[in-house]
């Protein structure tokens, strides 16, 4: 996928997104407080937050698209690694929050200090619609996410199932609050908040190793060793190094070769290798190779 269009594709989730959870903020909130639902209030905050922090992701959308330059070589797509991490921290201080001022609701409901009634039916409506706008989000997200490897466009469509989640547990909250289990609905909102924090945390997971280098999974790295193994006079693969830049690769190899070839059959297999490695594997944009002397003369370095 050529590069205007991954990045207009991410452009579109975002705007989506923001559109969808203003509105979505808006009615929560107010029939929130209004129908008496701290579930459905829970779920509102949580969409509040959501609108802030898709304001904060699209300054990173937009930065990522910058060309290389002096100083950033390769790009600026780790903007969208950073947009993804601001997406994770979002989430775990929404979760925390919901998550104690529903304990609250609950211990001051259970200790008979709280006037909470059953929740009315319009909440119960706007949280069922909910679910069904946040499935329709997830499904556009999630494949525009697999489409583009947009590292914040995959934690938004995973901020959407959490969403899908948190709505589908406030809508049982209130149906059964309003059958007189009025001790539910800000359990539902506890519930909402774990399922938060989950999400968030996974986010910042995902994120955080891409920031930090994390060498490629065991199925890559071994797909890279073989490749480079099947070029004729590769001896052994003792180093592979991957660093992701957005939506690409960059890959070090440390190779061992014959100690009696010529610098430039030296040279013809590491430009062999780096060849095979870049027509077999998708989003590789480089792929540098050292290689030294298997045998007696090998340098540690």
């Amino acid at each position: 996928m050529e590069n205007e269009q991954r990045n207009k594709q991410s452009k579109l989730t975002v705007i989506l997104g923001l559109g969808v959870n203003a509105l979505l903020a808006l009615v929560k909130t107010s029939v929130g407080i209004l129908g008496q639902s701290p579930a459905l209030l829970a779920d509102g905050i949580n969409s509040t937050s959501d609108v802030v922090y898709y304001l904060v992701v699209s300054f990173f959308v937009r930065a990522a698209e910058k060309p290389a330059d002096e100083n950033h070589p390769y790009g600026h797509t780790q903007y969208e690694s950073i947009g993804a991490l601001v997406v994770g921290a979002f989430v775990i201080t929404t979760a925390i929050t919901i998550f104690w001022n529903a304990i609250d609701t609950l211990f001051q409901l259970l200790r008979g200090n709280n006037n909470l009634v059953g929740s009315s039916m319009l909440a119960l409506w706007v949280a069922l619609g909910t679910v069904i706008l946040k499935v329709v989000l997830f499904l556009i997200t999630s494949r525009i996410g697999k489409r583009t490897q947009n590292q914040t466009v995959i934690a938004l469509a995973s901020d959407h199932l959490n969403d899908i989640m948190a709505a589908g547990a406030a809508a049982l909250g209130i149906f059964l609050g309003r059958l007189g289990y009025l001790w539910v609905d800000p359990l539902a909102g506890a519930v909402v908040a774990l399922f938060i924090l989950r999400t968030g945390i996974s986010i910042l997971k995902e994120s955080t190793s891409t920031l930090m280098d994390t060498v490629p999974g065991e199925a890559l790295n071994e797909k890279i060793t073989n490749l480079a193994l099947s070029v004729e006079g590769v001896k052994a693969v003792d180093k592979v190094l991957a660093h992701r830049f957005g939506l690409n690769y960059i890959i070090n190899l440390t190779l061992s070769v014959d100690s009696q070839i010529s610098v430039q059959k030296g040279d013809l297999i590491s430009s062999l290798v780096e060849k095979k490695i870049k027509e077999n594997i998708e989003n590789v944009s480089a792929v540098y190779v050292h290689y030294h002397p298997r045998e007696k003369y090998r340098i540690e370095v």
